[in-house]
């Protein structure tokens, strides 16, 4: 029997309070029966009230194979209103499966004269404004900028209540509607409404400030309630930016509520934030989402978010109606940050001070719950490491102004005390606490993992440890930075770097679901994009970031603006999500449209037309940190590789972007537009070879990354390209097969080597263990990837860099597609290639994706020297092209004659690679058969 199962909406199992006017549906389909196809669907909507239930969309049978990101066709929806929907379809063997069960959403408010609520802010004072430090002060100059401790320039978090009656009559529904200048903690009678953490969530707040919506009926009680409201800082107003500035986006907390009771003879009751609320402080003494957080249990207000609390006069100021324009307020959408796991310390020891020093065994972002035995006014610290120097001692690795990732408790002597902080995080593996007189055991401290709740969807392991290993300091490094938004680092910038997330992506999209969260990020990127067109170097934006212009000269660069063009092509890819070229077309074409400008600039009277092609007007990043740069006694340092190699890298994207807009512009429909981009592509390719490849086929900028890129994305003829690939191996064995590649052009290089029949090189670079590699972090004890390769030297000296940036973990991708042996070939998995890629150090390898049409497993195994063992799972509605290289020659014949009988008719013979590739629909596959060269016989078994 076939069945509907995993039914999804806007890519989310739960839709609640969303302002998607077009919703989108998705489903996938459970069979035990191989050839499993759908070939039409049907879904129906229904408005979903307390008391009924009424169609209002019947899609009617559609002829289609689709089943992901149907949108819906029916009249426009309705603020606050529920809905549910259903889905059935029909099969390729005539099969008719049921309805599948009902999923229901719940619509926001969709229209802002709906909110009866006014923006509040607490009596306070203003942020403390921090001088100002630009990157020219840090890099150049070397100024840290001055100390300050924290006590005397934070302000405490407020705390905002207000009582309110619920009438004793039925109650339908109850929702409260929440946003903040500022971070949100949320009570009604004391209790949390949700497991939610750092909401809104950070955005661009000027361009884009999310609201929440709860379901609080739960919370409620017939007579007296309490709406209670912790504020902080957060991203807001703390110190966020690079340089530790603050106020970025405001100078003042602020709360914007509106909570509706709905009761069942359809009057309504509203609370909305206005002048009657109460604001006092909190007993959090301050709360920076970077420096940390201190709380005294001892100014805490006992039951202030519960009614029967007494407010004394003296402590409690009314609240301030503040004017804020609403244009800005867009319902969630997407993952909230949750505490996602939790880790027990793996040993626990006293230093030289008699402080505590605590290893959790993995370096993570999130904070520590620590149970207490205290004495009243007894403080403990609490400090975070990601390692420990080279003599095994704490050792802060994370530097710069207001970087201290320290927590402080005040205890009240109470028996039983917990302490956790609420509105900051921390990149560590290693905790001190210090200042604590009593034992600290093992069960006594957890360390809890924080990221967004997105769903893990991939899995990869293979015969060696030290792989597995990596694809697990992959994995984390993930966890690591993507809370909220897709950070470089959860330490000391935790921004949105746009060239970290381009080169990782189609990494993240295997491990997780990361459509809703990175369309989300995408939506910043737009809102901030320049009137020029330039794409910021991250996002969201802090006001410091227009500072770099005293740095470089420049907000954009090459490499990281293409992430608008990238990251949404890496989705469609991934996701078949179409919606998301779509929305984010406009400011591609803007970018690229900066880009012609930019490079054309001031050449107008130039003789040689390439010129005019050549984006070297400006400062970029190049091809960020190559390793020859970074390390050695004296290292040049990354703007030495930024100078060198800028121009030809950034041609070399403006190039590849323009290759990528133009097939955008084709699956979008717009023909005109992708004549345009394809002859502009054809343009920058011919100056490239024109400006940066010398007769001999050498490259103008002489470096692994350089050769890597301009092969990697086609910018050669066939005789250069030829002498480009040996003069790139050439480079790679003066090297001692160690990798010298930067930022932009990492996660390409294994692939070019393959590609050119190097595959031997590409397999020494990634067992390569001496520094730079991969593996060299893994036997210096990574657990996640590190920012620099050199961050622990062969000596063992530990360096003052973050241990935890998943840009170079990118490799990943490659892992999957090249050893897992998994190649999208349709968007969204639809089609898809298995072909293993064997080599002597590997028996085996097992990969396993829930694509959005569902799980794809494969598994290889070497029987014996020479027998190959595959296992291939496609699931319904999908098809896989099974390709099986180095076949033993002498048995190609039989090999294809079992494949016909066995119903695959389709089989084809490669001769050069000895390869037998065949096509089939879903169902499960085990072939076995004899690999090229140690071989006499091969046979097939499914």
């Amino acid at each position: 029997m076939i069945k509907v199962i995993d039914l999804k909406i806007e890519n989310q199992e739960i839709l609640f309070g969303t302002d998607i006017l077009k919703p989108r549906f998705s489903w996938k389909l459970k069979s035990e029966t191989a050839g499993t196809c759908q070939i039409a669907y049907q879904v129906q909507v229904f408005e979903a009230s307390f008391t009924m239930k009424k169609l209002i969309w019947d899609s009617n049978k559609i002829q289609s194979t689709e089943s992901i990101h149907i949108e819906y066709g029916g009249p426009s929806l309705e603020s606050r209103a529920s809905y549910c929907y259903k889905v059935r379809v029909w099969c390729s063997n005539g099969e008719e499966t049921p309805w599948s069960s009902e999923q229901y959403w719940e619509m926001g408010l969709l229209h802002k004269d709906e909110w009866v609520a006014r923006w509040i802010e607490p009596e306070q004072e203003d942020v403390t404004e921090e001088p100002e430090l630009t990157l020219e002060d840090m890099f150049i100059k070397k100024n840290k900028g001055e100390y300050s401790p924290p006590e005397k320039k934070l302000h405490s978090p407020k705390i905002v209540r207000k009582l309110f009656t619920v009438d004793h009559k039925p109650i339908e529904k109850a929702r409260l509607y929440i946003t903040a200048h500022g971070l949100y903690q949320a009570k009604v009678n004391g209790k949390k409404i949700t497991d939610a953490e750092f909401t809104p969530d950070f955005t661009s707040y000027t361009n884009y400030l999310q609201y929440q919506t709860y379901d609080v009926l739960p919370h409620l009680v017939v007579g007296e309630n309490v709406l209670g409201v912790t504020l902080s800082d957060g991203w807001y107003a703390g110190r966020i930016s690079i340089p530790g500035g603050s106020a970025q986006f405001g100078n003042r907390l602020g709360l914007l509520a509106q909570l509706e009771i709905t009761f069942t003879d359809g009057t309504k009751q509203m609370i909305g934030t206005d002048h009657s609320f109460q604001s006092a402080d909190s007993h959090y003494v301050y709360s920076d989402i970077f420096i940390g957080e201190k709380q005294d249990k001892n100014l805490d207000k006992i039951g202030w978010d519960c009614p029967g609390y007494e407010c004394f006069t003296h402590e409690w100021s009314r609240v301030k109606v503040a004017e804020y324009n609403l244009d800005n307020l867009r319902a969630q959408y997407g993952e909230y940050v949750k505490p996602m796991e939790t880790l027990s310390p793996i040993r626990i020891w006293k230093d030289e001070s008699n402080a505590f020093i605590i290893d959790f065994g993995q370096i993570i972002a999130g904070r520590v719950r620590v149970h207490l035995q205290c004495s009243k006014g007894e403080e403990i610290k609490i400090e975070h490491s990601e390692v420990l120097n080279e003599k095994g001692e704490f050792f802060s690795n994370i530097v710069g102004r207001n970087k201290e990732q320290t927590d402080y408790y005040v205890a009240s002597g109470e028996n039983g005390e917990v302490f956790e902080p609420t509105f900051t995080f921390h990149g560590f593996r290693y905790v001190r606490l210090s200042g604590y007189h009593s034992e600290l055991l093992l069960d006594d401290i957890t360390a809890i993992v924080l990221f967004s709740d997105m769903k893990q969807t991939g899995h990869f392991q293979t015969s060696d440890t030290k792989i597995n290993q990596l694809w697990q300091n992959i994995q984390w490094s993930q966890k690591g930075n993507m809370l909220s938004i897709p950070t470089d680092c959860p330490q000391r910038e935790r921004a949105g770097w746009t060239g970290d997330l381009q080169v990782f992506a189609p990494t993240a999209a295997f491990n997780m679901d990361v459509q809703s969260f990175l369309t989300r990020w995408l939506w910043n990127l737009q809102r901030e994009q320049t009137n020029e067109g330039e794409i910021l170097n991250y996002s969201p934006a802090p006001k410091d970031i227009w500072n770099d212009l005293k740095f470089t000269g420049s907000i954009s660069s090459a490499g990281w603006g293409d992430a608008i063009i990238i990251v949404p092509w890496v989705l469609y890819q991934r996701y078949g999500n179409h919606r998301i070229l779509e929305e984010c077309y406009p400011a591609m074409e803007k970018w690229l449209s900066f880009i012609e400008k930019s490079a054309a600039k001031g050449k107008e009277n130039n003789e040689n037309d390439y010129d005019r092609y050549l984006w070297d007007t400006k400062f970029h990043f190049g091809d960020w940190m190559i390793p020859s740069f970074m390390l050695g006694e004296n290292p040049q340092g990354p703007i030495a590789s930024a100078l060198k190699t800028k121009d030809c890298i950034a041609t070399a994207f403006y190039a590849y972007s323009s290759s990528l807009l133009s097939k955008i512009a084709n699956v979008l429909g717009k023909k005109e537009r992708s004549h345009y981009y394809d002859l502009l592509h054809h343009k920058v390719k011919k100056a490239f070879e024109y400006a940066y490849v010398k007769d001999t086929g050498m490259l103008t900028a002489d470096y692994q990354g350089v050769y890597t890129l301009a092969l990697a994305f086609d910018l050669l003829t066939e005789d250069k390209k030829t002498k480009a690939v040996h003069r790139l191996v050439e480079l790679i064995k003066l090297n001692d097969y160690r990798i010298d590649t930067g930022f932009l052009s990492v996660p390409f290089i294994l692939d070019v080597l393959c590609e050119n029949r190097y595959k031997d090189i590409a397999y020494k670079l990634l067992f390569q263990t001496n520094c730079p590699s991969w593996l060299y972090e893994v036997d210096h004890g990574a657990t996640t990837i590190w920012e620099s390769w050199e961050a622990i030297k062969p000596d063992g000296t530990v360096g003052a860099f973050s241990f935890n940036h998943y840009a170079f973990g990118c490799v990943g991708d490659w892992l999957v597609r090249y050893i897992g042996g998994l190649s999208p070939m349709e968007p969204g998995y639809k089609k898809f290639k298995v072909e293993a890629n064997i080599t002597d150090q590997l028996t085996h390898a097992e990969t396993k994706y829930d694509s959005v049409y569902g799980e794809i497993k494969i598994k290889w195994q070497m029987v014996d020297t020479n027998e190959m063992f595959l296992q291939v799972h496609v699931p319904p509605s999908t098809s896989a092209i099974i390709s099986l290289k180095d076949v033993c020659e002498d048995n190609i014949t039989n090999l294809q004659t079992q494949l016909i009988n066995r119903g695959y008719t389709n089989s084809k013979f490669i001769k050069e690679e000895n390869r037998v590739e065949f096509l089939v629909g879903s169902g499960q596959f085990d072939i076995t058969y004899k690999m090229k060269k140690l071989s006499k016989e091969a046979c097939l078994k499914s």
